[in-house]
């Protein structure tokens, strides 16, 4: 698969720049371009007029998705674009995906699973589920481990390359 646009999907947090390194490690060794795109949303109370405040959330995403740009021109990383979405999230980076053409999604998750997971839901499932286009999902660290659900165990077939090693 060559790479020549790799999004990274950013919203302001520290779990979410955690992609940035292994995505600037893939644009640098691909020689591909990075689109860091940002959702905006803005949550107003019934009705009040909304205009105001996605003027508000739009300006400070532009603002933050230059700074992060600013900061990878410091470490070399010129092959930079950044665009603003309104409105949720995954829809937007999969739209984002889309439309920008990009061959690789570089996104973290924070690996929640049970209840967690059903009350804040996923962007990294949902983002998954709405697009063709590859992912490499990052998991931070601090996140658990937890075994998959079932029993039994998995052992390669006798057929196959790893059950020959």
């Amino acid at each position: 698969m060559k790479l020549q646009k790799i999004l990274v999907p950013l919203d302001g947090s520290a779990l979410a720049e955690a992609a940035l390194p292994q995505a600037m490690e893939l644009a640098t060794s691909t020689g591909a371009k990075l689109l860091l795109v940002r959702a905006a949303e803005a949550h107003t109370l019934p009705g009040a007029d909304p205009t105001e405040a996605q003027i508000k959330v739009v300006n400070e995403a532009e603002e933050y998705l230059a700074q992060v740009q600013e900061r990878l021109a410091a470490q070399g990383i010129k092959a930079v674009e950044t665009s603003v979405w309104y409105g949720p999230a995954a829809y937007a980076i999969v739209e984002a995906a889309r439309l920008g053409k990009a061959d690789l999604i570089a996104m973290t998750t924070h690996g929640r699973s049970g209840l967690g997971r059903l009350i804040l839901g996923s962007v990294a499932e949902s983002v998954l589920r709405g697009t063709t286009t590859p992912i490499l999902l990052i998991r931070i660290a601090e996140a658990p481990v937890q075994a998959p659900l079932g029993t039994g165990e998995a052992r390669p077939w006798q057929g196959s390359v790893a059950g020959r090693v």
